[in-house]
């Protein structure tokens, strides 16, 4: 059986009155944003990022929430971080201390 669109009157509405609100100036739209994706790090550039927190290993797999081994495996390039891995490295290379802190 297909899946049929359920048809809200109220949320329709409740729309085309936000909109006309908007397009007569009394409704302002909130306006995000978004970062950029966060940029690939190379092996050298995450081992690098790690001895600069005067970190272990462990202690730094730590802070990221992740495995001794993940981190051994990002920097000896067998694996690449990617999605929230990027992000953490991404701020932890800009605000150190957020990380560490956490």
């Amino acid at each position: 059986m297909p899946k049929g669109i359920q048809f809200n009157e109220a949320h329709l509405l409740g729309g085309m009155q936000e909109a006309l609100a908007h397009a007569k100036g009394q409704l302002t739209l909130k306006t995000t944003t978004v970062p950029a994706r966060a940029r690939k790090m190379t092996p050298a550039s995450i081992a690098r990022l790690r001895r600069s927190l005067k970190a272990s290993t462990p202690v730094f797999a730590a802070y990221l929430n992740v495995t001794p081994d993940t981190v051994r495996s990002w920097e000896k390039n067998r694996r690449q971080p990617s999605g929230a891995a990027l992000r953490l490295l991404q701020i932890a290379e800009r605000k150190p201390e957020v990380l560490v802190s956490a």
